[in-house]
């Protein structure tokens, strides 16, 4: 059910409404009109989250006097009493959310309003997830009881096209393995119709049972917790709402599955969603290094501006990896107000049982 409401608070331009649900109208002409704007920002990708799991859509719209407006895709858990509840853009797992802006708007005015709009809901957390694009108008607006967290983000500049790319960006050794997998017996599929998805999800549950034996994790526990985080049925929802913006890239060495990627894409920007390898067929051949060659060549052809690598913790494999491709580390930001200290109480308990499993993260 849609609802509209006046907030107290009002702007220099006069008083701010706001309408949840966002109408997917308006939302999809904000999406397409700022060229920043991330696929898991779409009205897609939140129905995406609904789809598949306890989610429901909680999406404000914030309509100013002077004709602007802003747009938060949130998403609440569903089944639980108002303060018990999350509101979060976007859920742990489903990437970077945060506002989308009609040209000229957010001043800090209009950003304190969100801020502080968000800060009475009744659920337990409200979080943002703000990409590296982000206006920093928001970083001074947001409120003292809105704990920040900063993560890295690796996305790699596509200006010029994919010969400048490959030329001036991608490091030696990222070129050296390229070509040594397209000499090599690799051969490579491209699925952008969900065909490949039943295969790539079957790779990525070998990925687990690798990240399970280098982090010394039990192998139930391993895969209870990865199915958890990553399901079939989320990929399924997302290759099918997707259509041929959802590409799936799989590599074979000798007929088996050896390494695939995901990437979903939308407008200026794709996004590398998802990997999974069979490290011992893969690496010998540099198979993931030639499917993220061709991933960022198509997406170069498609006239996208840039491709995001996703989140890594700096000094990593996996950053140094993403670095190779002449991916550059940028801050993002993750703003939370919680009634309760969850995210601490979660990080003690995480923290406690890798100690006692001895967990080593990769």
């Amino acid at each position: 059910m849609t609802t509209v409401e006046v907030l107290a608070q009002t702007t220099a331009s006069g008083p701010v409404r706001v309408t949840s649900p966002a109408p997917r109208e308006v939302w999809w002409r904000l999406a397409e009109e700022d060229g920043a704007t991330l696929v898991t920002q779409t009205p897609s990708w939140l129905d995406s989250v609904c789809a598949t799991g306890p989610f429901e859509d909680a999406s404000r719209l914030y309509s100013f006097g002077g004709g602007g407006c802003l747009l938060v895709p949130l998403a609440r858990r569903r089944r639980l009493p108002g303060r018990l509840t999350t509101e979060e853009s976007l859920p742990s797992g489903w990437g970077i959310g945060g506002p989308l802006a009609s040209p000229g708007t957010p001043g800090e005015e209009e950003a304190s309003v969100v801020f502080q709009d968000l800060a009475r809901r009744p659920a337990l957390r409200v979080g943002v997830r703000f990409g590296p694009d982000a206006d920093p108008v928001w970083a001074s607006a947001a409120p003292p009881d809105f704990a920040a967290e900063t993560l890295t983000t690796h996305v790699l500049d596509l200006s010029g096209g994919f010969g400048a790319v490959w030329d001036n960006r991608f490091h030696g050794r990222a070129r050296r393995e390229a070509r040594k997998a397209e000499r090599s017996s690799v051969e490579v599929e491209v699925d952008r119709e969900g065909r490949l998805v039943e295969e790539f999800y079957g790779l990525y549950e070998t990925s687990m049972l690798r990240w399970a034996r280098q982090q010394h994790e039990p192998r139930a526990l391993a895969r209870m917790r990865r199915s958890r985080a990553f399901p079939r049925r989320y990929l399924e929802a997302v290759a099918d709402r997707f259509g041929t913006s959802c590409a799936v890239y799989l590599a074979r060495v000798g007929g088996e599955p050896a390494a695939g990627v995901v990437v979903v894409s939308f407008g200026d920007r794709a996004k590398n969603w998802r990997g999974a390898m069979d490290r011992d067929l893969a690496h010998p051949v540099h198979a993931n290094s030639l499917l993220q060659r061709l991933a960022i060549e198509d997406a170069c052809a498609e006239g996208r501006t840039a491709y995001v690598m996703g989140d890594s913790r700096p000094g990593s494999s996996l950053a140094f990896f993403k670095e190779g491709f002449g991916a550059e580390g940028l801050p993002s930001l993750r703003y939370r107000r919680e009634r309760l200290p969850l995210t601490e109480a979660d990080r003690f308990m995480r923290t406690t049982a890798k100690r006692l499993l001895r967990f080593r993260d990769a």
